[in-house]
């Protein structure tokens, strides 16, 4: 499962993955941005990835296909706009094509693999997830702290944990 953004990384991690035989399919969750109401673009590689995207799900679709992966194994949705809804809309995809998951690879940024995987978990209670982190805006587990920018963006993902995880979201893994 590839969380939404704007860096092909993340796709290309997944193309990888896919193209060595650890999944049968590729999930895309990403629609716009909740901030903006658009997708921004890719942040790397726009050489490369240079189309006109309307969505995370078309920019990631575009990704795998460049990267080897055929259109039969991606799945996912457009709908989201937030980390909460990519889970969510996942889950409805993987049931909709009645995809039974035990394990699962979730590729995300490093920064931002807590919450991913909080919220995968409470909409996915069953399944075994393995964070697949991919450094973004040069953010990594092993340097985060040792700038500015990097400290406020692992703390502003802290700070989102915290406001958007609800009871239900809890009450779901905890009853599963």
């Amino acid at each position: 499962m590839v969380v939404g953004g704007s860096h092909p990384e993340l796709g290309e991690k997944a193309a990888e993955l896919w193209k060595n035989g650890y999944a049968p399919y590729i999930f895309i969750g990403g629609g716009v941005s909740i901030k903006s109401g658009s997708f921004p673009g890719p942040r790397s590689k726009a050489d490369v990835y240079n189309k006109s995207y309307e969505t995370e799900y078309d920019f990631f679709s575009d990704v795998h296909l460049i990267n080897g992966v055929p259109q039969s194994a991606i799945l996912g949705e457009n709908r989201s706009s937030y980390t909460r809804e990519n889970a969510l809309f996942a889950k409805e995809v993987a049931e909709e094509n009645h995809i039974c998951l035990k394990k699962v690879l979730l590729i995300c940024k490093a920064f931002h693999a807590r919450r991913c995987l909080m919220f995968y978990q409470a909409a996915f209670p069953e399944v075994e997830f393995l964070l697949t982190p991919v450094s973004g805006y040069n953010i990594s587990k092993d340097n985060w702290y040792l700038t500015e920018y990097g400290v406020k963006r692992v703390l502003g993902e802290l700070k989102r944990c915290g406001d958007q995880i609800n009871y239900d979201d809890i009450n779901n893994y905890i009853n599963a």
